[in-house]
């Protein structure tokens, strides 16, 4: 089956316009959900809005937004004016600029999705877009109303289709001062460096996202799986890593370790004695 399109419109670069879909590239459905329970009777629990001063519950209809402007003071929106502020869409994606594809920040980078031409006819013209924005080495700055916002999207070349990145807001962004502000200002050089990179050289790979695996979902996948089942899982001891005294030799050690071949596992044949 298809996947559903999470939006759907034009992207328009200059005078060419090339209707396209946006759907979603990464996801958390897939995780182990759960759900509050009653202990005593198993069944689910029910969230209820109540009122903070009286205690009573608050039915749906006298539920509005309020936008606190001093403690317990509140100006209220109703959901007309709330609908009011959301910007008009005219549904078309609008490349703006060209960019390096390096020159962004990833800092800036929200959420992937996919996009891909949203009809036939339509092809030829995403494909002039994609194969041109590849040749140059360049990414598109496009923006559109997505959700309710008028976002911008960092759209690339990705195989036979392109990758559209939302983008955060600069004031979403937070400046990397003060979590560095404490870091020491220090030159590492000499042997100590030496060790660094011949570490971070004995180490180089590539990445294949099939290789991580998300051990706490696995972890909760057999404990579901287990007490479905009756049975009891045996609570692991956490790793506790000793502390590092000496910097240089724990450089020392590890480029040691780097260095070390893998072990050929023993053979578990028999040798014939000769004669």
């Amino acid at each position: 089956m298809a996947p559903r399109a999470n939006w759907k419109g034009i992207l328009q670069v200059a005078e060419l316009t090339c209707p396209v879909a946006l759907y979603t590239a990464a996801s958390t459905s897939d995780r182990i959900a759960f759900h509050t329970i009653n202990r005593a009777t198993g069944h689910r629990v029910r969230r209820e809005f109540v009122d903070s001063d009286n205690g009573k519950p608050v039915e749906r209809d006298d539920q509005v937004k309020g936008y606190e402007i001093s403690p317990d003071d509140y100006v209220i929106l109703e959901p007309d004016e709330i609908a009011a502020a959301v910007p008009d869409s005219d549904k078309t994606l609008a490349v703006s600029a060209f960019v390096g594809c390096g020159e962004i920040d990833k800092v800036y980078f929200d959420k992937p999705y996919y996009l891909s031409p949203a009809q036939q006819t339509a092809a030829e013209a995403f494909a002039l877009i994609r194969d041109g924005m590849r040749r140059k080495g360049v990414a598109a700055l496009a923006q559109t109303v997505l959700f309710r916002r008028v976002r911008t999207v960092l759209i690339r070349a990705h195989d036979d289709g392109m990758i559209a990145n939302t983008l955060n807001f600069d004031y979403e962004v937070r400046s990397a001062v003060e979590a560095f502000h404490d870091i020491p200002d220090l030159k590492i050089k000499g042997e100590m460096l030496d060790l660094a990179r011949h570490i971070i050289d004995t180490k180089k790979g590539s990445f294949d996202p099939t290789a991580f695996e998300d051990r706490y979902e696995g972890a909760l996948a057999d404990l579901v799986k287990a007490k479905a089942e009756g049975r009891k899982i045996a609570r692991k001891q956490p790793n506790r890593a000793g502390k590092v005294v000496d910097l240089m030799a724990a450089l020392r050690e590890s480029a040691g370790m780097a260095a070390k071949p893998a072990r050929k596992p023993a053979s578990t044949g028999t040798r014939r004695k000769s004669g």
